[in-house]
């Protein structure tokens, strides 16, 4: 008797339209009507930036909700995963872009302290692994936000303590020294992994206010004022940490995090793909079908879907990419690793239907995996 074939779901978010969950629900739910003997497994991935904690919660890890404040001060929540000693926070859900009240752009008063309320949440819950993914940040503050809530104090020439909420460019630039005695006492024994799919230094052409500030709606003064604070900054801390590829990443988060935690930067879909064993989970595979909402050229670098495909390479299962659009050849997605590439956009030209009625269509290209590939 032939088995059962064994569909691994590895999508990442549609973003602006599913959740990476609901990306591999609709899927399923196609794939079964057409294969109702295959064994179809959901494991949403995410690539560090947002949607990652939903990630680890659909895959069966303990979801905690924590009060934090948002990314300008103003009483909120956030969640993160946790699965013994290792947890896995996210800037976005807590001080990220979408937490911003009305979604109106602060770029020289939004920081990092809410994520830094966060990880002392899984500190003193116990955590010593803590992932944190970096991406959808609403702030530039270079982490000190995040420090600050670990106990880092920021001082000034005259030796007085720097406070937040304020003007986060003048606060960096004013900053002389800093305090590290009343550093949270998990963060000595605790390992930080930052999970991200960018290397950007902190400063300069390529840095965290150059290509990620006027995303934020910084104005090109704004810009000048942050990338002065953000130098003042390192200088403080160690010019040297500021180099390192990463450091960039959500507004200079990277680099608070790299000067003071001791962290290590790695690829996020790695990094994910690593803590949900999913190597394992390819032991009995038959295909695997992973995706995103543009699978492009800048998917190449670092992006989940072509994490998802390398992993699926290593463990030679065929892998396919059920995707809203893309913007690549015929010929640049076999190179990629996908056998197949089943766009939304073939079936519904129109982007906004596309996007509104996504599940549905999701679930035709499920239907014709199953047809073609089961």
């Amino acid at each position: 008797m032939t088995p059962a074939p064994v569909v691994v779901l590895a999508p990442d978010k549609f973003k602006g339209s599913l959740s990476a969950p609901e990306v591999a629900e609709a899927l399923r739910r196609g794939i079964s009507r057409r294969a109702p003997k295959a064994e179809v497994r959901c494991v949403p991935v995410a690539d560090g930036g947002d949607g990652m904690v939903d990630a680890f919660v659909a895959s069966g890890w303990t979801r905690v909700e924590v009060a934090a404040p948002g990314p300008t001060g103003e009483e909120s929540t956030a969640v993160y995963a946790v699965r013994g000693d290792t947890a896995v926070v996210e800037l976005a859900v807590a001080v990220g872009l979408v937490k911003l009240p009305g979604g109106r752009l602060d770029p020289l008063r939004a920081d990092t302290f809410g994520l830094g309320v966060v990880i002392a949440h899984a500190l003193d819950a116990g955590a010593r692994e803590i992932v944190i993914g970096l991406g959808g940040s609403a702030s530039t503050d270079g982490g000190s936000g995040l420090l600050r809530a670990l106990g880092l104090r920021l001082l000034d020439q005259q030796g007085l303590e720097l406070a937040g909420y304020g003007d986060v460019a003048v606060m960096l630039e004013q900053v002389a020294s800093v305090d590290r005695g009343g550093l949270h006492p998990a963060v000595a024994t605790a390992r930080f992994t930052l999970a991200c799919d960018v290397d950007n230094p902190l400063l300069g052409p390529a840095g965290a206010v150059a290509v990620y500030a006027p995303q934020k709606g910084a104005t090109a003064r704004q810009m000048t004022k942050l990338e002065a604070g953000l130098t003042n900054w390192a200088a403080v801390l160690g010019t040297g940490y500021a180099e390192i590829g990463g450091a960039g990443a959500a507004g200079g988060t990277g680099f608070g995090a790299l000067a003071v935690l001791g962290a290590q930067v790695r690829s996020g879909i790695d990094v994910l793909l690593e803590l949900l064993e999913f190597a394992a989970l390819l032991d009995e595979a038959t295909l695997v079908v992973t995706g995103e909402g543009s699978l492009d050229h800048q998917s190449m670098h670092g992006k989940a879907p072509v994490g998802v495909a390398a992993a699926a390479k290593r463990a030679k299962v065929p892998v396919i990419a059920a995707v809203g659009r893309t913007l690549l050849s015929s010929g640049e997605i076999r190179a990629a690793g996908f056998a197949a590439c089943y766009p939304l956009s073939d079936l519904e030209p129109d982007p906004a239907r596309s996007i509104s009625a996504a599940a549905e269509l999701l679930e035709r290209i499920g239907e014709r995996i199953a047809l073609e590939h089961l």
